[in-house]
Protein backbone atom coordinates (compact mmCIF):
# COMPACT_ATOMS: atom_id res chain seq x y z
CA UNK A 1 0.00 0.00 0.00
CA UNK A 2 2.75 2.46 0.96
CA UNK A 3 4.69 1.72 -2.24
CA UNK A 4 1.54 2.28 -4.28
CA UNK A 5 0.84 5.65 -2.61
CA UNK A 6 4.43 6.86 -3.08
CA UNK A 7 4.44 5.78 -6.73
CA UNK A 8 1.10 7.48 -7.40
CA UNK A 9 2.27 10.65 -5.67
CA UNK A 10 5.41 10.77 -7.81
CA UNK A 11 3.58 10.19 -11.10
CA UNK A 12 0.78 12.61 -10.17
CA UNK A 13 3.29 15.30 -9.26
CA UNK A 14 5.02 14.99 -12.64
CA UNK A 15 1.71 15.11 -14.54
CA UNK A 16 0.51 18.04 -12.45
CA UNK A 17 3.76 19.96 -13.00
CA UNK A 18 3.59 19.41 -16.77
CA UNK A 19 -0.02 20.57 -16.84
CA UNK A 20 0.86 23.81 -15.03
CA UNK A 21 3.23 24.67 -17.89
CA UNK A 22 0.44 24.19 -20.44
CA UNK A 23 -2.11 26.15 -18.39
CA UNK A 24 0.33 29.02 -17.83
CA UNK A 25 1.15 29.32 -21.55
CA UNK A 26 -2.53 29.23 -22.47
CA UNK A 27 -3.49 31.79 -19.82
CA UNK A 28 -0.89 34.26 -21.09
CA UNK A 29 -2.42 34.14 -24.57
CA UNK A 30 -6.08 34.57 -23.65
CA UNK A 31 -6.15 38.34 -23.83
CA UNK A 32 -3.80 41.31 -23.91
CA UNK A 33 -3.44 42.49 -20.27
CA UNK A 34 -2.43 45.96 -21.52
CA UNK A 35 -5.63 46.51 -23.53
CA UNK A 36 -7.27 48.71 -20.89
CA UNK A 37 -4.06 50.68 -20.26
CA UNK A 38 -3.76 51.49 -23.98
CA UNK A 39 -7.24 53.03 -23.94
CA UNK A 40 -6.24 55.60 -21.29
CA UNK A 41 -5.43 59.24 -22.17
CA UNK A 42 -1.93 59.82 -23.51
CA UNK A 43 -0.66 61.45 -20.31
CA UNK A 44 -1.52 58.36 -18.27
CA UNK A 45 -1.06 55.64 -20.84
CA UNK A 46 2.73 55.27 -20.71
CA UNK A 47 2.90 55.14 -16.91
CA UNK A 48 0.07 52.57 -16.69
CA UNK A 49 1.68 50.34 -19.33
CA UNK A 50 5.06 50.51 -17.61
CA UNK A 51 3.53 49.69 -14.21
CA UNK A 52 1.61 46.64 -15.48
CA UNK A 53 4.58 45.46 -17.52
CA UNK A 54 6.86 45.55 -14.50
CA UNK A 55 4.29 43.94 -12.20
CA UNK A 56 3.49 41.07 -14.59
CA UNK A 57 7.03 40.71 -16.04
CA UNK A 58 5.63 41.20 -19.55
CA UNK A 59 9.09 42.10 -20.83
CA UNK A 60 10.26 38.52 -20.14
CA UNK A 61 9.65 35.41 -22.30
CA UNK A 62 6.73 33.18 -21.31
CA UNK A 63 8.91 30.36 -19.95
CA UNK A 64 10.91 32.78 -17.83
CA UNK A 65 7.68 34.17 -16.42
CA UNK A 66 6.52 30.60 -15.68
CA UNK A 67 9.66 29.74 -13.73
CA UNK A 68 9.41 33.00 -11.81
CA UNK A 69 5.85 32.03 -10.85
CA UNK A 70 6.89 28.45 -10.00
CA UNK A 71 9.73 29.64 -7.76
CA UNK A 72 7.33 31.83 -5.75
CA UNK A 73 4.55 29.20 -5.74
CA UNK A 74 6.86 26.58 -4.19
CA UNK A 75 7.41 29.02 -1.31
CA UNK A 76 3.65 29.54 -0.96
CA UNK A 77 3.57 32.98 -2.61
CA UNK A 78 1.17 33.12 -5.58
CA UNK A 79 2.18 36.69 -6.44
CA UNK A 80 -0.09 39.62 -7.24
CA UNK A 81 -2.69 40.12 -9.93
CA UNK A 82 -2.64 42.75 -12.63
CA UNK A 83 -3.94 45.40 -10.23
CA UNK A 84 -1.37 44.63 -7.53
CA UNK A 85 -3.69 42.70 -5.18
CA UNK A 86 -2.36 39.65 -3.37
CA UNK A 87 -3.51 36.46 -5.09
CA UNK A 88 -3.09 34.57 -1.79
CA UNK A 89 -5.70 36.78 -0.15
CA UNK A 90 -8.01 36.49 -3.16
CA UNK A 91 -7.66 32.70 -3.15
CA UNK A 92 -8.32 32.45 0.57
CA UNK A 93 -11.61 34.34 0.32
CA UNK A 94 -12.70 32.55 -2.86
CA UNK A 95 -11.85 29.09 -1.53
CA UNK A 96 -13.72 29.58 1.76
CA UNK A 97 -16.78 30.83 -0.15
CA UNK A 98 -16.63 27.83 -2.49
CA UNK A 99 -16.39 25.38 0.40
CA UNK A 100 -19.40 27.03 2.01
CA UNK A 101 -21.33 26.81 -1.26
CA UNK A 102 -20.53 23.30 -2.50
CA UNK A 103 -19.98 21.24 0.68
CA UNK A 104 -23.65 20.91 1.51
CA UNK A 105 -24.59 20.37 -2.14
CA UNK A 106 -22.03 17.56 -2.58
CA UNK A 107 -23.05 15.75 0.64
CA UNK A 108 -26.78 16.01 -0.08
CA UNK A 109 -26.39 14.95 -3.72
CA UNK A 110 -24.24 11.93 -2.79
CA UNK A 111 -26.47 10.71 0.06
CA UNK A 112 -29.79 11.28 -1.73
CA UNK A 113 -28.50 10.12 -5.12
CA UNK A 114 -27.10 6.84 -3.82
CA UNK A 115 -30.17 6.20 -1.65
CA UNK A 116 -32.62 6.82 -4.49
CA UNK A 117 -30.48 4.80 -6.89
CA UNK A 118 -30.41 1.81 -4.53
CA UNK A 119 -34.20 1.94 -3.99
CA UNK A 120 -34.77 2.30 -7.73
CA UNK A 121 -32.62 -0.76 -8.44
CA UNK A 122 -34.42 -2.83 -5.82
CA UNK A 123 -37.77 -1.79 -7.36
CA UNK A 124 -36.69 -2.31 -10.98
CA UNK A 125 -39.37 -1.58 -13.62
CA UNK A 126 -41.93 -0.54 -11.01
CA UNK A 127 -43.77 2.80 -11.13
CA UNK A 128 -41.21 4.19 -8.67
CA UNK A 129 -38.28 3.13 -10.85
CA UNK A 130 -39.83 4.60 -14.00
CA UNK A 131 -40.64 7.86 -12.21
CA UNK A 132 -37.09 8.15 -10.84
CA UNK A 133 -35.64 7.36 -14.27
CA UNK A 134 -37.79 10.01 -15.96
CA UNK A 135 -36.98 12.64 -13.31
CA UNK A 136 -33.26 11.84 -13.47
CA UNK A 137 -33.13 12.35 -17.24
CA UNK A 138 -35.10 15.60 -16.96
CA UNK A 139 -32.85 17.06 -14.25
CA UNK A 140 -29.71 15.89 -16.04
CA UNK A 141 -30.78 17.73 -19.21
CA UNK A 142 -31.78 21.00 -17.52
CA UNK A 143 -29.33 23.92 -17.90
CA UNK A 144 -28.20 25.10 -14.48
CA UNK A 145 -28.71 28.80 -15.23
CA UNK A 146 -32.38 28.12 -16.10
CA UNK A 147 -32.91 26.06 -12.95
CA UNK A 148 -31.29 28.78 -10.84
CA UNK A 149 -33.48 31.48 -12.39
CA UNK A 150 -36.66 29.46 -11.72
CA UNK A 151 -35.58 28.88 -8.13
CA UNK A 152 -35.02 32.60 -7.62
CA UNK A 153 -38.51 33.35 -8.92
CA UNK A 154 -40.58 30.65 -7.22
CA UNK A 155 -38.59 29.74 -4.09
CA UNK A 156 -37.36 33.22 -3.23
CA UNK A 157 -39.56 35.99 -4.57
CA UNK A 158 -42.91 34.16 -4.53
CA UNK A 159 -42.17 32.22 -1.31
CA UNK A 160 -41.09 35.36 0.54
CA UNK A 161 -44.29 37.09 -0.58
CA UNK A 162 -46.37 34.09 0.52
CA UNK A 163 -44.84 34.16 4.03
CA UNK A 164 -46.60 37.46 4.68
CA UNK A 165 -49.88 35.48 4.70
CA UNK A 166 -48.97 31.75 4.84
CA UNK A 167 -52.30 30.18 3.92
CA UNK A 168 -52.26 26.98 1.83
CA UNK A 169 -54.99 26.75 -0.79
CA UNK A 170 -57.17 23.58 -0.98
CA UNK A 171 -56.02 22.72 -4.56
CA UNK A 172 -52.38 22.89 -3.44
CA UNK A 173 -53.14 20.70 -0.42
CA UNK A 174 -54.88 18.18 -2.66
CA UNK A 175 -52.09 18.10 -5.23
CA UNK A 176 -49.26 17.69 -2.71
CA UNK A 177 -51.23 15.06 -0.77
CA UNK A 178 -51.81 13.00 -3.92
CA UNK A 179 -48.12 13.17 -4.83
CA UNK A 180 -47.09 12.07 -1.34
CA UNK A 181 -49.65 9.26 -1.42
CA UNK A 182 -48.39 8.04 -4.80
CA UNK A 183 -44.80 8.21 -3.59
CA UNK A 184 -45.51 6.19 -0.44
CA UNK A 185 -47.52 3.59 -2.39
CA UNK A 186 -44.70 3.16 -4.90
CA UNK A 187 -42.25 2.38 -2.09
CA UNK A 188 -44.35 -0.58 -0.91
CA UNK A 189 -43.56 -3.96 -2.45
CA UNK A 190 -46.90 -5.55 -1.50
CA UNK A 191 -49.99 -6.40 -3.53
CA UNK A 192 -52.47 -3.91 -5.01
CA UNK A 193 -54.87 -3.76 -2.01
CA UNK A 194 -51.94 -3.01 0.30
CA UNK A 195 -50.72 -0.24 -1.98
CA UNK A 196 -54.21 1.26 -2.16
CA UNK A 197 -54.43 1.32 1.63
CA UNK A 198 -50.99 2.95 1.91
CA UNK A 199 -51.93 5.49 -0.77
CA UNK A 200 -55.17 6.41 0.98
CA UNK A 201 -53.58 6.62 4.42
CA UNK A 202 -50.62 8.73 3.27
CA UNK A 203 -52.86 11.05 1.24
CA UNK A 204 -55.27 11.66 4.12
CA UNK A 205 -52.43 12.11 6.63
CA UNK A 206 -50.62 14.63 4.41
CA UNK A 207 -53.84 16.54 3.72
CA UNK A 208 -54.57 16.75 7.44
CA UNK A 209 -51.02 17.87 8.22
CA UNK A 210 -51.03 20.64 5.58
CA UNK A 211 -54.47 21.80 6.70
CA UNK A 212 -53.20 22.09 10.26
CA UNK A 213 -50.13 24.02 9.09
CA UNK A 214 -52.35 26.42 7.17
CA UNK A 215 -54.87 27.05 9.96
CA UNK A 216 -52.16 27.44 12.62
CA UNK A 217 -49.98 29.64 10.34
CA UNK A 218 -47.13 27.30 11.21
CA UNK A 219 -44.87 28.59 8.46
CA UNK A 220 -44.87 32.06 10.00
CA UNK A 221 -43.72 30.73 13.40
CA UNK A 222 -42.43 27.19 12.82
CA UNK A 223 -41.26 24.82 15.56
CA UNK A 224 -41.25 21.07 16.19
CA UNK A 225 -41.83 20.83 19.92
CA UNK A 226 -41.02 17.96 22.33
CA UNK A 227 -43.76 15.68 20.95
CA UNK A 228 -42.54 15.77 17.35
CA UNK A 229 -38.92 15.50 18.49
CA UNK A 230 -39.77 12.37 20.50
CA UNK A 231 -41.72 10.71 17.68
CA UNK A 232 -39.00 11.51 15.13
CA UNK A 233 -36.27 10.22 17.45
CA UNK A 234 -38.11 6.93 18.05
CA UNK A 235 -38.69 6.50 14.32
CA UNK A 236 -34.99 7.14 13.74
CA UNK A 237 -34.06 4.58 16.41
CA UNK A 238 -36.18 1.91 14.74
CA UNK A 239 -34.87 2.77 11.27
CA UNK A 240 -31.19 2.74 12.29
CA UNK A 241 -31.66 -0.51 14.20
CA UNK A 242 -33.08 -2.08 11.06
CA UNK A 243 -30.32 -0.68 8.83
CA UNK A 244 -27.14 -1.11 10.90
CA UNK A 245 -28.24 -2.82 14.12
CA UNK A 246 -29.01 -6.29 12.81
CA UNK A 247 -32.79 -5.87 12.63
CA UNK A 248 -35.59 -5.48 15.16
CA UNK A 249 -35.29 -9.11 16.28
CA UNK A 250 -32.04 -8.23 18.08
CA UNK A 251 -33.25 -6.63 21.33
CA UNK A 252 -30.02 -5.08 22.78
CA UNK A 253 -29.31 -2.82 19.76
CA UNK A 254 -32.97 -1.73 19.70
CA UNK A 255 -32.91 -0.98 23.43
CA UNK A 256 -29.71 1.04 23.12
CA UNK A 257 -31.17 3.03 20.22
CA UNK A 258 -34.46 3.74 21.99
CA UNK A 259 -32.67 4.88 25.17
CA UNK A 260 -30.40 7.13 23.08
CA UNK A 261 -33.51 8.64 21.48
CA UNK A 262 -35.12 9.17 24.90
CA UNK A 263 -32.00 10.82 26.33
CA UNK A 264 -31.72 13.09 23.30
CA UNK A 265 -35.37 14.15 23.60
CA UNK A 266 -35.02 14.84 27.32
CA UNK A 267 -31.84 16.85 26.73
CA UNK A 268 -33.75 19.25 24.48
CA UNK A 269 -35.76 20.29 27.56
CA UNK A 270 -33.07 20.08 30.24
CA UNK A 271 -30.45 21.95 28.20
CA UNK A 272 -32.84 24.69 27.06
CA UNK A 273 -30.99 27.52 28.90
CA UNK A 274 -27.66 26.42 27.41
CA UNK A 275 -29.10 26.10 23.91
CA UNK A 276 -30.59 29.60 24.11
CA UNK A 277 -27.06 31.05 24.33
CA UNK A 278 -25.34 28.42 22.21
CA UNK A 279 -22.21 28.94 20.15
CA UNK A 280 -20.47 26.74 17.62
CA UNK A 281 -18.16 25.49 20.38
CA UNK A 282 -21.16 24.56 22.53
CA UNK A 283 -22.69 22.54 19.69
CA UNK A 284 -19.41 20.69 19.05
CA UNK A 285 -19.01 19.87 22.74
CA UNK A 286 -22.59 18.60 22.97
CA UNK A 287 -21.99 16.49 19.86
CA UNK A 288 -18.90 14.94 21.42
CA UNK A 289 -20.76 14.22 24.66
CA UNK A 290 -23.61 12.63 22.67
CA UNK A 291 -21.16 10.41 20.83
CA UNK A 292 -19.47 9.28 24.06
CA UNK A 293 -22.77 8.55 25.85
CA UNK A 294 -24.14 6.54 22.93
CA UNK A 295 -20.97 4.44 22.64
CA UNK A 296 -20.95 3.75 26.39
CA UNK A 297 -24.65 2.93 26.33
CA UNK A 298 -24.29 0.45 23.47
CA UNK A 299 -21.14 -1.03 25.01
CA UNK A 300 -22.91 -2.04 28.22
CA UNK A 301 -26.31 -2.97 26.79
CA UNK A 302 -24.96 -4.80 23.75
CA UNK A 303 -22.66 -7.13 25.61
CA UNK A 304 -20.07 -9.18 23.80
CA UNK A 305 -22.62 -10.75 21.47
CA UNK A 306 -24.46 -7.65 20.19
CA UNK A 307 -21.92 -4.89 20.84
CA UNK A 308 -20.78 -4.50 17.22
CA UNK A 309 -24.36 -4.00 16.08
CA UNK A 310 -25.51 -1.87 19.02
CA UNK A 311 -22.77 0.77 18.80
CA UNK A 312 -23.50 2.05 15.27
CA UNK A 313 -27.26 1.89 15.85
CA UNK A 314 -27.05 3.92 19.07
CA UNK A 315 -24.52 6.41 17.70
CA UNK A 316 -26.56 7.11 14.55
CA UNK A 317 -29.71 7.46 16.63
CA UNK A 318 -28.06 9.85 19.09
CA UNK A 319 -26.59 12.06 16.39
CA UNK A 320 -29.86 12.00 14.44
CA UNK A 321 -31.81 13.05 17.54
CA UNK A 322 -29.30 15.83 18.13
CA UNK A 323 -29.83 16.99 14.55
CA UNK A 324 -33.60 17.06 15.12
CA UNK A 325 -33.14 19.14 18.29
CA UNK A 326 -30.79 21.45 16.38
CA UNK A 327 -33.43 21.86 13.65
CA UNK A 328 -36.09 22.64 16.25
CA UNK A 329 -33.99 25.42 17.74
CA UNK A 330 -33.34 26.88 14.30
CA UNK A 331 -37.03 26.84 13.42
CA UNK A 332 -37.94 28.47 16.74
CA UNK A 333 -35.76 31.46 15.80
CA UNK A 334 -37.25 31.80 12.31
CA UNK A 335 -39.90 34.41 13.17
CA UNK A 336 -37.40 36.77 14.81
CA UNK A 337 -34.91 36.35 11.97
CA UNK A 338 -37.55 36.88 9.27
CA UNK A 339 -38.68 40.09 10.94
CA UNK A 340 -35.10 41.36 11.22
CA UNK A 341 -34.50 40.94 7.46
CA UNK A 342 -37.75 42.57 6.40
CA UNK A 343 -39.72 39.37 5.85
CA UNK A 344 -37.38 38.12 3.10
CA UNK A 345 -35.65 35.08 4.70
CA UNK A 346 -34.77 33.39 1.38
CA UNK A 347 -32.04 35.45 -0.23
CA UNK A 348 -30.90 35.49 -3.85
CA UNK A 349 -27.62 37.42 -3.62
CA UNK A 350 -24.35 36.68 -1.83
CA UNK A 351 -23.33 34.34 1.00
CA UNK A 352 -24.70 36.40 3.94
CA UNK A 353 -26.49 39.57 4.98
CA UNK A 354 -23.95 42.42 5.33
CA UNK A 355 -23.42 43.68 8.88
CA UNK A 356 -26.11 41.37 10.27
CA UNK A 357 -26.18 40.97 14.06
CA UNK A 358 -28.13 38.21 15.76
CA UNK A 359 -27.93 35.07 17.87
CA UNK A 360 -26.12 31.90 16.87
CA UNK A 361 -29.39 30.41 15.61
CA UNK A 362 -30.30 33.53 13.64
CA UNK A 363 -26.87 33.59 11.99
CA UNK A 364 -27.43 29.94 11.09
CA UNK A 365 -30.76 30.83 9.47
CA UNK A 366 -29.06 33.67 7.62
CA UNK A 367 -26.45 31.30 6.17
CA UNK A 368 -29.14 28.76 5.30
CA UNK A 369 -31.30 31.40 3.60
CA UNK A 370 -28.39 32.42 1.37
CA UNK A 371 -27.26 28.84 0.71
CA UNK A 372 -30.68 27.28 0.06
CA UNK A 373 -31.15 28.26 -3.59
CA UNK A 374 -27.61 27.72 -4.98
CA UNK A 375 -27.32 24.45 -3.05
CA UNK A 376 -30.64 23.21 -4.41
CA UNK A 377 -29.63 24.17 -7.95
CA UNK A 378 -26.39 22.18 -7.67
CA UNK A 379 -28.13 19.22 -6.00
CA UNK A 380 -30.80 18.90 -8.68
CA UNK A 381 -28.18 18.67 -11.43
CA UNK A 382 -25.77 16.33 -9.57
CA UNK A 383 -28.52 14.13 -8.14
CA UNK A 384 -29.40 12.71 -11.54
CA UNK A 385 -25.86 11.41 -12.18
CA UNK A 386 -25.54 9.68 -8.81
CA UNK A 387 -29.00 8.14 -9.13
CA UNK A 388 -28.42 6.69 -12.59
CA UNK A 389 -24.88 5.43 -11.91
CA UNK A 390 -25.93 3.82 -8.61
CA UNK A 391 -28.94 2.11 -10.17
CA UNK A 392 -26.91 0.73 -13.09
CA UNK A 393 -24.08 -0.46 -10.83
CA UNK A 394 -26.48 -2.12 -8.37
CA UNK A 395 -28.36 -3.96 -11.15
CA UNK A 396 -25.09 -5.23 -12.62
CA UNK A 397 -23.88 -6.57 -9.26
CA UNK A 398 -27.26 -8.12 -8.38
CA UNK A 399 -26.91 -10.47 -11.37
CA UNK A 400 -23.50 -11.81 -10.30
CA UNK A 401 -23.01 -15.42 -9.27
CA UNK A 402 -21.78 -14.64 -5.76
CA UNK A 403 -25.01 -12.75 -5.01
CA UNK A 404 -27.10 -15.77 -6.00
CA UNK A 405 -24.80 -17.93 -3.90
CA UNK A 406 -25.31 -15.66 -0.89
CA UNK A 407 -29.09 -15.98 -1.24
CA UNK A 408 -28.79 -19.76 -1.67
CA UNK A 409 -26.79 -20.00 1.57
CA UNK A 410 -29.78 -18.54 3.42
CA UNK A 411 -28.57 -15.01 4.13
CA UNK A 412 -31.30 -12.47 4.74
CA UNK A 413 -32.11 -10.06 1.91
CA UNK A 414 -30.86 -7.14 4.02
CA UNK A 415 -27.48 -8.87 4.50
CA UNK A 416 -27.23 -9.71 0.80
CA UNK A 417 -27.94 -6.12 -0.23
CA UNK A 418 -25.72 -4.35 2.32
CA UNK A 419 -22.76 -6.74 2.51
CA UNK A 420 -22.52 -7.96 -1.08
CA UNK A 421 -24.50 -5.88 -3.56
CA UNK A 422 -24.08 -2.37 -2.14
CA UNK A 423 -20.43 -2.75 -1.17
CA UNK A 424 -19.35 -3.97 -4.60
CA UNK A 425 -21.72 -1.63 -6.38
CA UNK A 426 -20.03 1.36 -4.77
CA UNK A 427 -16.75 0.86 -6.66
CA UNK A 428 -17.80 2.78 -9.83
CA UNK A 429 -19.60 5.35 -7.68
CA UNK A 430 -16.38 5.99 -5.75
CA UNK A 431 -14.70 7.15 -8.96
CA UNK A 432 -17.62 9.45 -9.75
CA UNK A 433 -17.61 10.94 -6.25
CA UNK A 434 -13.85 11.57 -6.33
CA UNK A 435 -14.03 13.37 -9.67
CA UNK A 436 -17.17 15.33 -8.70
CA UNK A 437 -15.68 16.63 -5.45
CA UNK A 438 -12.46 17.64 -7.18
CA UNK A 439 -14.25 19.59 -9.91
CA UNK A 440 -16.78 21.24 -7.59
CA UNK A 441 -13.96 22.58 -5.42
CA UNK A 442 -13.03 24.57 -8.52
CA UNK A 443 -16.28 26.44 -8.11
CA UNK A 444 -19.70 26.39 -9.73
CA UNK A 445 -19.12 29.21 -12.20
CA UNK A 446 -22.65 29.59 -13.57
CA UNK A 447 -24.32 29.20 -10.18
CA UNK A 448 -21.98 31.78 -8.67
CA UNK A 449 -22.84 34.21 -11.46
CA UNK A 450 -26.60 33.83 -10.99
CA UNK A 451 -26.53 34.14 -7.19
CA UNK A 452 -23.75 36.72 -6.89
CA UNK A 453 -21.14 34.64 -5.03
CA UNK A 454 -17.50 35.76 -5.11
CA UNK A 455 -15.89 32.31 -5.09
CA UNK A 456 -13.47 30.17 -7.10
CA UNK A 457 -15.43 30.47 -10.32
CA UNK A 458 -15.31 34.25 -10.13
CA UNK A 459 -11.56 34.09 -9.48
CA UNK A 460 -11.12 32.16 -12.73
CA UNK A 461 -13.42 34.42 -14.75
CA UNK A 462 -11.70 37.53 -13.41
CA UNK A 463 -8.32 36.28 -14.60
CA UNK A 464 -9.69 35.31 -18.02
CA UNK A 465 -11.42 38.66 -18.58
CA UNK A 466 -8.23 40.70 -18.10
CA UNK A 467 -5.68 38.16 -19.39
CA UNK A 468 -4.03 37.77 -15.97
CA UNK A 469 -2.41 34.31 -15.48
CA UNK A 470 -1.90 34.66 -11.71
CA UNK A 471 -5.55 34.14 -10.61
CA UNK A 472 -5.94 31.44 -13.25
CA UNK A 473 -2.93 29.53 -11.93
CA UNK A 474 -4.16 29.88 -8.35
CA UNK A 475 -7.49 28.43 -9.46
CA UNK A 476 -5.76 25.55 -11.25
CA UNK A 477 -3.50 24.75 -8.30
CA UNK A 478 -6.52 24.17 -6.07
CA UNK A 479 -8.73 22.43 -8.63
CA UNK A 480 -6.04 20.25 -10.20
CA UNK A 481 -4.59 19.37 -6.82
CA UNK A 482 -8.03 18.39 -5.51
CA UNK A 483 -8.70 16.14 -8.51
CA UNK A 484 -5.33 14.37 -8.10
CA UNK A 485 -5.84 13.95 -4.34
CA UNK A 486 -9.39 12.62 -4.47
CA UNK A 487 -8.63 10.24 -7.32
CA UNK A 488 -5.83 8.80 -5.23
CA UNK A 489 -8.23 8.44 -2.30
CA UNK A 490 -10.64 6.64 -4.63
CA UNK A 491 -7.91 4.20 -5.71
CA UNK A 492 -7.12 3.40 -2.08
CA UNK A 493 -10.83 3.01 -1.25
CA UNK A 494 -11.14 0.31 -3.94
CA UNK A 495 -9.06 -2.07 -1.83
CA UNK A 496 -11.36 -1.63 1.15
CA UNK A 497 -14.54 -2.01 -0.90
CA UNK A 498 -13.33 -5.09 -2.78
CA UNK A 499 -10.73 -7.34 -1.08
CA UNK A 500 -9.92 -8.87 -4.47
CA UNK A 501 -8.21 -5.63 -5.45
CA UNK A 502 -4.59 -5.49 -4.30
CA UNK A 503 -2.91 -2.14 -4.75
CA UNK A 504 0.54 -3.65 -4.24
Amino acid sequence: MLVFIVRRLFVSALVFLASTVIIFILSTNIRDPLAEARSLPADRQRAAIAEITERMHLDEPVLVRYFLWLKDAVRGDLGVNRDGLSVNSMLEGAFSATLQLVTGAVVIAIVLGITIGVISALRQYTALDQTVTFAAFVFFALPVFWVATLLKQFLAIDFNDWLANPEISPPFIGGISLLVGLGCASLIAGDRPTRIKVFAGATVAMAGLLTYFSLAEWFARPALGPGVIALTAVAGAIAFTMLVGGGLEWKPPLQASLIAAALGTASSIVLDPILDKATLGTILILGGVTLAICVALAWFLGGELYRRAAIPAAVFTGLFTGAVVFTDRMLSSFADYSESVGGRPISTIGPNTPNYEGTFWEHGLDSFGHLALPTLALVLISLASYTRYTRASMLEVMNQDYVRTARAKGLSERAVITRHVLRNGMIPITTLIAYDIGTLIGGAVVTEQVFGWQAMGQLLLGGIEVGDPMPIMAFYLVTGGAIVLFNMIADIAYAFLDPRIRLS
